[in-house]
């Protein structure tokens, strides 16, 4: 162990993290190259972005990268520094010896059993949808419900620090809100006027659920944003991976675009396979968007979800995975290693444990196809300015 800790190694996780102290370990060795694949005026869109929520901050509120504790002023001072270094340093020479120099290194634990961290991605749909419903728009987004409401269970023992449920109170009894079925297949919140948008296809509903905002076309020619505000409380189960137990797909076939194309040659399925998953969100509409859970726009391939609550909100981080690359048809001809900068500004609900990790890709084509096929393993680090001697 000893040795381990010379190194700036640290042993597999033998179950899963479950405090920021077990996600993270400060590394001393084995830096990674700090080489980026996109121009850094995306970086500093993104971290200025950054500076706009740790503005909104108590200066001495506490961030924990690991076992360690920094405040927001001093979060605040390393992400500044570090727009001064990528705007001095373009070259990846010199900014990597900056970085060694002025910068700490923590690196994600990774999965039980493995120090890799899972990649999956996610992207800003563009559906048609409608304000008003009708036969071709039929299917319903809902704004959340006056009577959904989270309990935060500290208030009632100490053992529950940071853990809250969501609930529905009926008569004297505090019951689980409506499950996804519930409110989809037996209309649980019909005749409530909650409906903020109606779309033409179920699943274009479930896949914005999923990725947690959108836009939409509207028959008039204007566009709307919709983004998460709040969710059901209910546990998210994936429906690719009940697809998978069912054998419906194979693991190599399985992307968003393969479950959706399944689904419509099966339509007989659809409802059984959506009702897996008894989580439901609930949106409301933006005047901008998409914005991550520290309430920033997302910048498309610099933003990143993670769990909220392992790793440290609005982190800097560095990562290395694959990319798709594709042909004129959209078909992916390969994957190819990249990395570069990221900041942590989102959240999921798919996205547990201190061996995930999601990419936000943006909007359009290329985003929708290398979003709904990643999948693959590399590594996360988060860094910030070594404190001041």
């Amino acid at each position: 162990m000893a040795f381990l800790s010379f190194l700036g190694c640290y042993p597999t996780l033998k179950q899963e993290a479950k405090k920021p102290d077990e996600a993270l370990r400060k590394i001393r060795f084995f830096h990674p190259t700090f080489k980026d694949d996109l121009d850094f005026s995306s970086l500093a869109q993104a971290i200025e972005r950054n500076l706009e929520y740790l503005n909104r901050l108590d200066p001495n509120k506490p961030f924990y990268y690991g076992p360690h504790k920094y405040t927001t002023k001093q979060v605040q001072e390393s992400q500044e520094v570090f727009l001064d270094l990528i705007t001095a340093y373009p070259d990846s020479k010199e900014l990597y010896r900056n970085l060694r120099k002025h910068f700490l290194v923590y690196k994600a634990t990774g999965r039980v059993g493995t120090k890799d961290v899972l990649f999956t991605g996610y992207f800003e749909p563009i559906y048609e949808g409608n304000i008003v419903p009708d036969e071709e728009y039929a299917f319903p987004l809902y704004r959340k419900p006056d009577d959904l409401i989270k309990i935060d269970l500290s208030l009632f023992r100490d053992e529950f620090k940071g853990k809250s449920i969501t609930a529905k109170i009926e008569g004297k009894s505090v019951l689980p809100y409506y499950s996804r079925e519930q409110i989809e297949t037996e209309k649980a919140l019909e005749g409530r006027h909650l409906e903020v948008a109606w779309l033409k296809d179920p699943l274009d509903v479930t896949f914005l659920h999923i990725q947690g905002s959108g836009r939409l076309n509207l028959p008039d020619g204007t566009t709307i944003s919709v983004g998460y505000d709040a969710a059901n409380g209910r546990p998210y189960r994936s429906i690719g991976r009940y697809m998978l137990d069912e054998e419906l797909l194979t693991r190599e076939e399985m992307s968003m675009q393969a479950i959706r194309q399944y689904l419509f040659e099966h339509p007989e399925i659809l409802e059984e396979v959506l009702n897996h998953n008894p989580s439901y969100v609930f949106f409301d509409i933006r005047e901008e968007g998409p914005l991550g859970n520290i309430s920033v726009i997302l910048t498309p391939g610099r933003s990143i979800a993670l769990d909220s609550r392992l790793f440290p909100k609005g982190a800097l981080g560095f990562i290395s995975c694959k990319k798709p690359v594709f042909d004129g048809e959209g078909k992916i001809t390969d994957w190819i290693d990249f990395s570069r900068f990221v900041v942590n500004q989102d959240t999921g609900g798919a996205i547990k444990g201190a061996g995930r990790v999601d990419l936000f890709w943006g909007s359009g084509d290329y985003a929708q196809l290398a979003a709904g096929n990643m999948k693959h393993e590399g590594d996360l680090y988060i860094l910030i300015k070594k404190p001041e001697n």
